[in-house]
């Protein structure tokens, strides 16, 4: 574990090193959980954006996209439930000072029994080799079993206070399980208590005549009050989804991980909307494209599971999360809902509105159901970094820092070098670059020696380096080299855009999606 926090450290190092993300203000010694997008981090965020509305809005006929406001009516916010229930559990430990998620401890605490039967899974799988049956290891040894009690006792019991809402519980939970805060290794807890997350503001001209408006805490209600203009000015038919992408605001007093938990973020959301009683259908269905869009980026099946809530918001009757295996553990990035109709219901009965959709095949009004997907770019991102950083070991004994990231998610796809600063090569190199960089992002480096500049392109992901040398000038060929495999080749300088293009841009990974 302390291992894999060393790796995580070493990411987040780079990404500033690099150009992808810089402390939010850092000159005034930076905002809590606030973070920049440098020149790089920019780019590849862009293209994680650009991969998941083609996805949505592109591959599907019936999905079209809008963009909202981030301010809204504020009774918009009391009628999704957000002023009353948008809450986290916090306590915090007396000695420390240091203020925790309640919930967030005890996932913690389930996941180190998960942690400690699979070491022994792990050391029994060393010990016997190709005879090992690990189902009937963790069905008999003794260790396993008593660790799975454990955690199976835990986790209902959590479950059950989250669902009761019983924060006394919560607490009590803590205290049995004896869990110490991480700074001061102390069990000195105070009381649980609800906090709500929501940032609130003021908008008018006079303090007489202000309301009270909050920075939307999620991109989904303003698609769901836009959704009957979207359908009538659409003409749009059940089934159909309304995509956006925004940011929005939560006051996290335990925001941490780096990008994973901001306060200012970023979401990709979908809402689709149903025929009542089908929803369930749907929902199975869109996890499953959800979870083919995610393992279509190369990063391996076993990097990936589904995990059903144990709570369900109030809203739903179906919810799970699309996990991603960070260095610091199996981590939500996507969360897949059915929504029931209780937030189109909600906002008819508080804006006093009627927004039921009538379906011309069966003469009937209804107010639709809906299956909600969101996931966050800037956790997207971040598993991307996660996977693609690696500190490789090559023949020589030398090492790079290289970043396998996705072609078609680099910030740059090509950089174009010319082998020495003088004799026609830049002026060469420069002509390549103002051809290709129509059809691709590229760039020009012509500092350092060819090897050093080759390190800094594998350092921020870019797939492919063109080297222009003093036979260019006479065959008009160069020579492209790949990040991952280091293989050069000599192509013709006029079937470079042909060889790239295809595997650099969003369309070759769209194709790849059924």
């Amino acid at each position: 574990m302390a291992q894999q926090e060393d790796v995580f450290k070493k990411i987040i190092s780079h990404c500033k090193e690099y150009g992808f993300v810089f402390p939010s203000s850092e000159i005034y010694d930076g905002l809590g959980a606030v973070y920049d997008y440098g020149q790089n981090g920019v780019m590849m965020k862009n293209n994680i954006k650009d991969y998941w509305w083609k996805s949505m809005v592109l591959l599907h006929d019936n999905i079209v996209g809008i963009d909202s406001c981030i301010f809204m009516h504020p009774t918009i916010w009391k009628a999704s439930g957000h002023v009353d229930a948008f809450n986290d559990p916090l306590i915090d430990n007396r000695d420390s000072k240091k203020r925790y998620r309640a919930d967030v401890l005890i996932e913690d605490q389930l996941a180190k029994y998960d942690e400690k039967i699979n070491k022994e899974v792990a050391k029994a799988a060393k010990r016997f080799g190709d005879a090992f049956d690990e189902a009937q290891f963790r069905a008999t040894n003794a260790r396993v079993l008593e660790n799975q009690e454990k955690r199976d006792a835990l986790h209902a019991r959590f479950a059950k206070a989250l669902n009761d809402n019983n924060l006394e519980e919560l607490k009590q939970i803590i205290l049995d399980e004896e869990i110490v805060c991480p700074i001061s290794g102390t069990r000195n807890w105070t009381d649980v208590r609800q906090f709500n997350l929501m940032f609130a503001t003021e908008m008018g001209a006079s303090a007489d005549a202000a309301m009270k408006v909050y920075l939307r805490p999620e991109t989904a209600q303003g698609i769901f009050v836009n959704y009957l203009n979207v359908q009538k000015t659409g003409n749009m038919k059940i089934p159909f989804g309304i995509a956006q992408i925004g940011k929005a605001f939560r006051n996290e007093i335990v925001a941490r991980q780096f990008i994973f938990r901001m306060r200012e973020f970023e979401q990709m959301e979908m809402q689709f909307f149903v025929k009542p009683g089908t929803e369930l259908d749907w929902f199975a269905k869109w996890k499953e494209t959800r979870m083919a869009w995610h393992q279509n980026l190369g990063f391996g099946a076993e990097n990936y599971r589904f995990h059903d809530h144990d709570k369900l918001a109030h809203y739903a009757n179906a919810a799970t999360d699309v996990e991603f295996k960070m260095p610091f553990g199996f981590k939500e990035v996507e969360g897949i809902h059915s929504r029931t109709n209780f937030d189109l219901s909600q906002h008819e009965k508080y804006s006093g509105k009627s927004i039921k959709y009538f379906d011309p095949e069966t003469n009937e009004s209804y107010v639709p159901y809906v299956i909600e997907t969101s996931i966050g770019v800037d956790r997207m991102f971040l598993s991307v970094m996660c996977h693609s950083y690696e500190e490789e070991k090559l023949e020589n004994g030398e090492t790079r820092v290289v970043l396998h990231l996705p072609a078609a998610l680099a910030p740059t796809k090509l950089c174009v070098m010319p082998l020495v600063k003088k004799n026609g090569l830049p002026e060469k190199a420069k002509e390549i670059m103002d051809e290709l960089k129509f059809h691709f992002n590229v760039s020009y480096d012509e500092k350092g020696s060819i090897g050093k500049r080759y390190r800094k392109q594998d350092a921020v992901g870019t797939p492919y380096c063109v080297t222009v040398d003093f036979e260019s000038l006479e065959d008009n060929c160069v020579t492209l080299r790949d990040r991952d495999t280091m293989e050069q080749q000599r192509v013709k300088i006029s079937d470079l855009c042909a060889l790239i293009e295809d595997k650099v841009s969003i369309t070759s990974l769209l194709k790849n999606l059924k």
